[in-house]
């Protein structure tokens, strides 16, 4: 029998993989040998799924609430979530323009394949999540990066048009943003909402993040835009970040009907329906008692509060204060240059020697950079800064 040798469809073979997965695999590897690891690399809360969430779990187990449901998701879901964001935000959204998803991830992936031909262009402002160009790729699209560096990371209306070239399909907003933690501010996001329709794009607001907004900041969702606006607009949400259910994957599509019925074709023949039992524990999050996530945000910003000062204080490093999330992004490039060349190489060597881990910049396309995850304890993240410290101490010669 002849030996067959395995080639990747055309469609994959320009993919690569998600760094931020390599981070954590290797963080794993470690973790086995018994090696003291300060991981501050993770993207998922350090809290436990909160205690009513889970009794509603286990309480649709009990009651044998294990079976196939609608694709779309189960009916009170979907207006749980309508409720939820006319609740926090004063939407209005109709159950029928809901997609419940297997984790946020899938509600971008459907809403971009049910959206993108071969040879169109998606405007994807830089640093990215580590995943919207690779998406783009695999639909035969082409990632145009919108750099924000210029504008101290935030998307401004003048750049989007700037970028808009007659082959642009679609443009991707991601407030508050991974990795650096900006909010665009809500006339800014109008503004940015309005040049797109009238160049004839479309928008896909990432909004997994919504909730994590640090006093002054206020959360902003696409579902405030005027109707006229939002009809052009696909929110991709998640519970995960929010309540903590990074493992339940629980995500859903939030937009115009035709475009939720066009993802519901594709999810009917790829997931079907997200797991059941997490649809329940999802209402529960929704309607449920709101104070683990109040508590959860305020945690975050005390860390916040803490790591940006910390680090600025050490030589060669700058950081500015994110107004959401649970990253900073401090800019190394002084660190760089001679025995490290680029932030993978400084990725690196902090897991090598200081034995921390944090994400290169390159990966969310933008060198010079990592991203620290303040996702875990203080006192991990202050022993963490302090190690950082060590080696940039040694990279600037002190």
């Amino acid at each position: 029998m002849t030996q067959s040798h395995f080639k990747e469809s055309i469609y994959v073979s320009e993919m690569e993989v998600s760094a931020t997965l390599a981070v954590l695999m290797e963080a794993e590897r470690l973790r086995k040998e018994g090696v003291d690891l300060i991981d501050l690399g993770a993207g998922e809360p350090d809290f436990p799924t909160p205690r009513n969430i889970k009794d509603a779990g286990e309480q649709a187990i009990e009651s044998n609430f294990t079976r196939y449901t609608a694709t779309s998701g189960i009916a009170p879901l979907r207006q749980a979530i309508v409720d939820m964001m006319r609740r926090d935000f004063g939407t209005s959204y109709d159950p029928s323009e809901v997609v419940v998803t297997v984790g946020g991830k899938q509600a971008i992936f459907n809403a971009m394949g049910t959206l993108l031909n071969p040879g169109d262009e998606v405007l994807i402002p830089s640093p990215y999540w580590v995943t919207f160009p690779e998406i783009a790729k695999f639909f035969r699209a082409r990632p145009v990066i919108i750099d924000t560096e210029p504008d101290d990371f935030l998307l401004t209306a003048r750049a989007v048009s700037n970028a808009i070239g007659p082959r642009t399909r679609l443009l991707i907003i991601n407030s508050p943003n991974n990795p650096t933690g900006r909010i665009i501010p809500p006339d800014e996001f109008r503004k940015i909402a309005e040049v797109a329709a009238e160049r004839d794009v479309w928008i896909i607001s990432d909004e997994c993040y919504l909730y994590f907004a640090y006093p002054p900041a206020v959360p902003f969702t696409a579902g405030q835009l005027s109707e006229d606006l939002r009809s052009r607009v696909m929110i991709c949400g998640s519970f995960s970040k929010s309540y903590a259910m990074t493992g339940w994957r629980l995500g859903f599509g939030l937009g115009p009907k035709p475009w939720i019925q066009s993802m519901l074709k594709v999810q009917s023949h790829s997931t079907s329906n997200a797991n059941s039992m997490a649809q329940k524990a999802a209402i529960e999050a929704a309607t449920g008692q709101q104070d683990s996530l109040r508590a959860m945000i305020g945690e975050y910003k005390r860390r916040r509060d803490w790591v940006v000062p910390a680090l600025n204080a050490i030589e060669g490093i700058e950081c500015a204060m994110p107004e959401g999330a649970f990253y900073v992004m401090p800019n190394m490039k002084r660190l760089l240059g001679g025995r490290v060349r680029d932030s993978i190489e400084l990725s690196k060597l902090l897991l090598d020697d200081a034995r921390v881990v944090v994400t290169a910049g390159s990966a969310f396309g933008m060198e010079g950079y990592i991203r620290i995850s303040y996702a875990n304890s203080l006192e991990a993240i202050q022993e963490g800064v302090r190690r950082i410290g060590e080696v940039a101490g040694k990279l600037s010669g002190r």
